[in-house]
């Protein structure tokens, strides 16, 4: 694997241009900040809009009738009764109750080309997704992996007047909604969604259409490139979880905190309960029985916390492992995340990081850290 070329994304070429550090992500070359900064890029987002190319994600359509039905046989999910135009957020579980990677579904209005599902999967679990759906629900519907099509993310609360520009139209949508759009000459599929916290849409275009589509939106003056670098730190004080990080096939939704996208119906007593891999141990988490639970750290000292720090209580004993952590450039103080024991999952508990024979002081805080701001 680390022997093999990285793979480009189509605005491989404008990042150069713009001046980013490039960094191995996934597999493939990816900007990690450009000239500005990462704090810079963090606030560009929470204050103005920013830009940033996400085309190593996989984008897959499934094709078919059946399509509904059929995934939700792999996600513990209402996909049956998503209505036309509507997004959600799911994930695909093993049969042990752990997450193999958490994903973006959206309902197209039929005949636009986007199947009767349009996915969006995340970059390092792309391929095992691609064959998980082709194994599990391949004969009964098509599964068609679309790497013909870039993918854009313009975030931040001046998103809309940059992308309005180039289509009035896009003003309609609301969080968790998304549909076809012509934007800077192609036909492109827009969601009103992101991984940020803020307002903002992902652009699906065509791959030979991304540059001049990017350099259209960066020319607005309320638009700058930001890279991965900034891309975690807003998530994190956003209180979202990234794969493999903060969720893994270890970790259950119910321990994860992501009960809340599990609907009704599939719960125990719903009337379509079940039926998805690892189903019997995600209802015994939802009757009480996980054993930990994600919450969210605040840092009472200045010193940033990081991923794999080890968390201990007052008297030493080890509570749990920091998953995600940074010094947040909006909330200026030390945020992570991490999964402790439920008797410990407390909010306003103090507990420690050990950080280089230092005991730092941290207290269990409710997520965001930083409030999201979608347009509803």
């Amino acid at each position: 694997m680390s022997d093999a070329p990285l793979l480009q994304t189509p605005l491989h070429a404008l990042h150069l241009r713009l001046g980013a550090r490039m960094v191995p992500f996934a597999g493939y070359a990816m900007p990690v900040q450009y000239p500005a900064g990462l704090i810079a890029e963090h606030k560009q987002c929470r204050e103005s809009a920013a830009l940033f190319d996400v085309s190593h994600m996989g984008q897959v359509k499934l094709i078919g009738a059946d399509a509904a039905a059929a995934l939700e046989t792999l996600v513990p999910v209402d996909v049956i009764d998503l209505g036309v135009g509507k997004q959600r957020y799911a994930f695909f579980t093993n049969a042990t109750g752990g997450l193999l990677d958490d994903l973006m579904v959206v309902r197209p209005t039929p005949e636009v080309g986007f199947g009767d599902l349009f996915l969006v999967v995340n970059a390092g679990c792309k391929d095992a997704d691609i064959r998980h759906l082709t194994a599990h629900i391949g004969h009964r519907c098509q599964v068609v992996p679309m790497p013909e099509r870039a993918l854009l993310a313009l975030q931040g609360p001046r998103a809309v007047d940059a992308l309005a520009r180039l289509n009035p139209a896009v003003q309609d949508l609301v969080f968790m909604t998304g549909g076809l759009f012509a934007l800077a000459g192609a036909v492109c599929f827009v969601t009103r969604s992101g991984y940020t916290g803020e307002d903002g849409f992902e652009i699906s275009v065509p791959a030979e259409a991304a540059e001049a589509l990017a350099m259209s939106l960066l020319a607005h003056p309320a638009v700058k490139p930001a890279g991965l670098g900034a891309r975690d730190t807003l998530r994190l004080e956003a209180g979202m979880c990234l794969y493999g990080h903060d969720i893994d096939e270890r970790t259950s939704p119910v321990e994860a905190g992501l009960t809340w996208a599990i609907q009704k119906v599939r719960r125990p007593g719903g009337a379509r309960a079940g039926g998805y891999p690892g189903a019997d141990v995600i209802e015994s988490h939802l009757a009480g029985a996980a054993p930990s639970k994600r919450v969210g750290l605040i840092g009472l000292e200045r010193a940033p916390v990081r991923e794999g720090t080890t968390i201990v209580d007052a008297q030493g004993h080890k509570l749990g492992t920091v998953t995600s952590g940074t010094l947040g450039p909006s909330v200026n103080q030390p945020v992570a995340m991490a999964y402790l024991p439920l008797d410990h999952a407390k909010p306003q508990l103090e507990i420690y990081a050990e950080v280089r024979g230092r005991r730092l002081p941290m207290r269990v805080s409710p997520m965001p850290f930083h409030p999201h701001s979608y347009k509803r």
